[in-house]
């Protein structure tokens, strides 16, 4: 039994008129005959008692009219969900994002998916960027937001926006009233950072920035969390460089200024590996991300 001769029976049944059938089938009369007669020979059953006035379904062509219209509804149902999956409508991304990405860029780019693209399904992990990576290239993870990656062999790294670096301090510190800090002025700074081993990309290159401004980042005290560093610094304990986007975190005499230096920013880029950036559920998030402006201050 085939779909179509499934479908030119329901015409018929529908009908009881081999003419109008056929007009809705869009077929010439002759050949829907054929075809409902072969039908019925591989089905060894007669479906319709004809005569010259009309045409009446048989008690086995009841039965199968029934039957019918479910399985055409459900391959019906079956053609369109594939064809959705095919067109990126709905199916699952695996998306890994940074800590730090958590407050704004994950919020921002999951809300504008939604409202795009409804039927895609996210499972979100929070990771390190190079543990995204690894995940990325072996195909755990579909997509990463990464931060301070240039490049990675297999993988494609897209900008996404370049966030400013800004000191966290206590009120009572005596750059807390300042718009702006020049990191020289910190060399002498108790600095509060996240293990190098954690979180080895936004390390390092706060350190390059300290090396420019002419001194060696050294860590007076360490946390792997942010919320937990910054917890420190309205402690007074010390000060600590953290992505802009950790302005919304707001503690009792915690208070954060912008670094004026002119390579104080770190970027934060989406990930994917080059061979599956043509799988569309992944090209409407690129869609969807890349049209957002996620510069501070933005939304």
């Amino acid at each position: 039994m085939e779909l179509r001769q499934l479908r030119y029976f329901v015409t018929v049944a529908e009908e009881m008129n081999f003419r109008r059938a056929a007009e809705r089938l869009h077929i010439a009369q002759p050949a829907l005959s054929q075809q409902i007669s072969k039908f019925e020979k591989e089905l060894r059953t007669t479906l319709f008692e004809r005569t010259t006035r009309r045409v009446e379904l048989t008690d086995a062509g009841r039965v199968l009219l029934d039957e019918g219209r479910r399985v055409l509804a459900e391959a019906d149902h079956a053609l369109a969900a594939v064809e959705q999956v095919a067109h990126g409508e709905v199916g699952l991304l695996r998306i890994g994002f940074v800590s730090s990405a958590a407050l704004r860029i994950v919020p921002a780019t999951m809300l504008a998916l939604q409202q795009e693209w409804p039927g895609v399904q996210v499972e979100l992990s929070e990771s390190t960027t190079d543990r995204q990576l690894s995940a990325i290239a072996d195909g755990i993870l579909d997509i990463g937001l990464v931060r301070e990656v240039d490049r990675a062999d297999g993988i494609v790294v897209r900008p996404l926006t370049r966030e400013p670096l800004l000191v966290a301090m206590h009120s009572s510190h005596p750059f807390a009233a300042r718009e702006s800090v020049r990191l020289v002025e910190l060399r002498d700074e108790r600095f509060l950072t996240f293990p190098r081993g954690q979180v080895s990309r936004l390390y390092d290159h706060i350190a390059a920035l300290c090396h420019h401004a002419g001194f060696r980042l050294e860590a007076a005290q360490e946390a792997v969390q942010f919320p937990t560093l910054l917890g420190l610094v309205a402690a007074n304990t010390g000060v600590t460089i953290v992505p802009a986007s950790l302005r919304a975190l707001h503690l009792p005499d915690l208070r954060y200024v912008a670094l004026s230096d002119a390579q104080a920013v770190s970027t934060v880029s989406v990930a994917y590996r080059a061979d599956r950036q043509q799988i569309p559920a992944i090209r409407h998030f690129l869609d969807v991300a890349t049209a957002l402006d996620l510069s501070e201050g933005s939304g």
